[in-house]
């Protein structure tokens, strides 16, 4: 049961967060704010994401303070693409910022890991799956969130979860997936674990598109003609809103649509545009811990400063991000790129907002306690309804039909 966060709630918490956050390593006083450059794509295709990371970040700016970190936060805008990322990464340093955080998309986040390395400054990324992006060797690059094949590995075993759980699954299922690079990279690891996963259904057809396509009407009648009893989605935003609309205008009703780990169907803006016609959408995703403390009070705030928006794994990342900065300058007391680094390397946060264990780093600056969730759209919330000790609601699968709802 959640509690509404009261100010006194909120001091106590802050100070038991900023003692947990200090890690075991003794704290030296920060002589002054780290400067932190926050990039996202806050304009262009995948607006309405980076948007939804920035809430978080305006929320880091607020409470980090309040829990004694020393802190000054730059945003910027990457425009939805890698190259301004880019120049906007190295515009951030030749400014004086001190460490980076970024950019949800993996082209962008790719892009600024390598200005980051070639200057020599500390990024955590938020958001962002592609592999390659921890194999390269990089020394000053830390990534909060799973590689896509975390994600799918995670994202397919959930999939067993569901179907024990409702004793419901299906014979067959229809991939959609965006050609884009994150993408491209879950279709390669679902192609790759799927013959390991022990599921009960086979792909029987794959349809690639544009994430910036206008309409996709043909791609779902090509869908809806496979007669898949399941439609698997990785997709983004605005793309799968219009898949459920035309899947509506089509009368196109499988079991359900499932992701195995993608954005677009826990967002706030999938729910508002469609309405009913989001309710019983799943996605198998890291996702906020309804069962810690730290997650209620993080959530509390979120919905106090931005009623009416949902509180998604965008925001828990993105402020888990800066969490992550200023721990690490709280425990090395310097700006220095490589104290900093070995800061990072260090991390050990156990009071955390997502599900999970401790945040830490291995030796390629990945960090693998990042289990995923089965959320399910319930009355217009995304819902932990998987694993059952982090559940708030049971799952529902199959789902009822278009005319069924509401």
């Amino acid at each position: 049961m959640r509690h509404t966060l009261t100010r006194r709630d909120f001091g106590l918490g802050a100070t038991a967060s900023g003692a947990l956050l200090a890690g075991t390593g003794r704290a030296r006083a920060a002589i002054r704010p780290i400067k932190l450059g926050s990039l996202l794509p806050r304009s262009g295709y995948e607006a309405p994401i980076g948007q939804s990371c920035q809430r978080a970040v305006e929320l880091a700016k607020k409470m980090l303070p309040e829990m004694g970190h020393a802190i000054e936060i730059v945003d910027v805008d990457t425009e939805s693409k890698p190259e301004v990322a880019r120049t906007q990464a190295e515009k951030l340093i030749r400014e004086g910022v001190e460490m980076l955080v970024g950019a949800f998309d993996s082209g962008q986040s790719f892009a600024i890991a390598q200005v980051a390395e070639q200057h020599g400054i500390p990024f955590v990324i938020n958001i962002a799956a592609d592999p390659a992006i921890t194999e390269q060797g990089f020394k000053y690059v830390f990534r909060n969130f799973p590689t896509s094949v975390m994600l799918g590995t995670q994202g397919l075993a959930r999939f067993n979860d569901l179907f024990t759980a409702t004793g419901a699954s299906p014979k067959t299922a229809v991939l959609m997936v965006v050609n884009d690079t994150f993408g491209q990279t879950m279709l390669r690891g679902i192609h790759a674990l799927m013959p390991k996963a022990n599921l009960p259904f086979e792909i029987v057809d794959t349809i690639s598109y544009d994430p910036q396509a206008k309409d996709l009407s043909i791609e779902v009648a090509k869908a809806k003609a496979a007669k898949a009893d399941l439609l698997m989605a990785v997709t983004r935003l605005t793309d799968v809103i219009l898949i459920v609309r035309e899947m509506v205008k089509q009368r196109y009703e499988p079991m359900g649509i499932i992701s195995p780990g993608s954005p677009g169907m826990y967002q706030t803006q999938f729910v508002k545009v469609l309405g009913k016609y989001a309710d019983y959408a799943i996605t198998n995703i890291p996702w906020l811990d309804p069962k810690q403390a730290f997650a209620h009070r993080f959530e509390a705030a979120f919905n106090q400063a931005y009623p009416g928006e949902v509180c998604t794994l965008d925001a828990g990342f993105t402020f888990e991000g800066f969490v992550i900065c200023a721990d690490a300058y709280k425990r090395a007391g310097s700006t220095r790129p490589q104290a900093l680094v070995e800061a990072l390397k260090a991390t050990n946060i156990k009071e955390r907002v997502m599900i999970g264990g401790p945040i830490t780093f291995d030796a390629k600056g990945q960090n693998v306690n990042l289990p995923s969730a089965v959320v399910q759209i319930r009355g217009g919330k995304p819902i932990v309804v998987l694993p059952a000790e982090n559940a708030e609601l049971a799952p529902i699968f199959p789902v009822p039909g278009w005319s069924q709802r509401g």
